[in-house]
């Protein structure tokens, strides 16, 4: 990636931050089958904190999130980031919580791939067959308490 088309992703992702706590996730999404969560990790080598908005999809079990990076040959940094984090905090809509991501490896991953992601939201093939990788998923599982007031 250029470093002109890496500024303006990056000028992309500060703008639509400043949208998702602005307008509590309302229009985070281009498409109401989507959904959309911020999730802010410490850095991996820095531990400064960092927020991205990534789909999601909610199970029993917690809420999945997959790193497919729109189809770039690696992992995105958020992904690589939460794999080192032992705590994340999730804003959905107004909501604000704390969870505990577990990356999910082997048949685990792919029974979460096949089984829920691509059932669910089959258009993101696309960019796992873009990516030519096995995309992460992960699951974040919610710290009990009451989830509190997204900050403003």
């Amino acid at each position: 990636m250029t470093s002109f088309k890496r500024s303006w992703v990056r000028i992309g992702n500060h703008i639509g931050l400043w949208m998702y706590r602005a307008f509590d996730g309302r229009l985070a999404s281009y498409n109401k089958d989507a959904t959309v969560l911020m999730i802010t990790t410490p850095g991996r080598r820095t531990g400064v904190l960092h927020s991205t908005c990534v789909r999601y999809l909610d199970t029993p079990e917690g809420l999945l999130v997959w790193g497919t990076a729109s189809g770039a040959p690696r992992d995105p940094d958020w992904f690589r980031n939460l794999r080192k984090a032992q705590l994340a905090d999730v804003q959905l809509g107004a909501t604000t919580l704390q969870v505990r991501p577990h990356e999910l490896v082997g048949e685990q991953r792919d029974r979460a791939w096949h089984d829920i992601i691509l059932a669910r939201a089959p258009g993101v093939e696309k960019y796992a067959q873009r990516a030519g990788r096995t995309i992460p998923v992960a699951l974040l599982q919610p710290i009990q308490g009451p989830p509190r007031s997204a900050p403003n």
